[in-house]
C-alpha cells in the first residue's frame, strides 16, 4: 500500500507528517473494516530517507489522528530505508553525497554522485508504505 511521497524541498512543511499520518490511519481503518479485525497492535512502515519525513513527528501525528478511532491503542513502528543513488555517467551505485543542513545540523542526502559529482538518480529512498499490520482477530 503506497502513500504519498514528497520531493526534496528546501523549506520544511510541518503539515506533511500530519497528512501522511491521516492517510495511514485511513488505510489501516479500511483494512480493519474489510478483514473484521478485533484490534490493531502495531503498524510498521517503511520510510525512505529521501521522503523528508521526520519519524518522531510522524509518530506524534499518528497517535493524535488515531486516538479516537478503532486503532487508537496501536503503535507506529518506522523502518528507515537508506537512500541509494545510481549514476549513469560513471556507473556508481551506492550511498548518495550528503551536505550538512545548517538549520538542523544534520546530513541531507543529495542526488549528486559522490564519485564524479554529476547528477545521479535515486534508486532507493522514496519509499513510504505500510509494511505490516499486527493485529488480533
Amino acid at each position: 500500500m503506497k502513500l504519498p511521497r514528497c520531493l526534496l524541498r528546501s523549506k520544511p512543511q510541518p503539515m506533511h507528517e500530519l497528512s501522511i499520518a491521516a492517510s495511514i490511519v485511513e488505510s489501516v481503518l479500511e483494512f480493519v473494516e474489510s478483514h473484521q479485525v478485533g484490534s490493531v497492535l502495531k503498524v510498521r512502515l517503511a520510510i525512505g530517507e529521501l521522503t523528508c519525513v521526520q519519524a518522531e513527528q510522524l509518530k506524534f501525528c499518528y497517535e493524535s489522528v488515531a486516538k479516537q478511532t478503532a486503532i487508537g491503542d496501536s503503535t507506529l513502528e518506522i523502518e528507515q530505508v537508506p537512500a541509494r543513488v545510481e549514476c549513469e555517467h560513471c556507473g556508481y551505485g551506492g550511498p548518495p553525497k550528503y551536505w550538512m543542513d545548517s538549520l538542523n545540523d544534520t546530513p541531507v542526502a543529495t542526488l549528486q554522485c559522490p564519485q564524479c559529482g554529476k547528477s545521479a538518480g535515486a534508486a532507493q529512498g522514496h519509499e513510504c508504505a505500510i509494511k505490516t499490520i499486527q493485529y488480533v482477530a
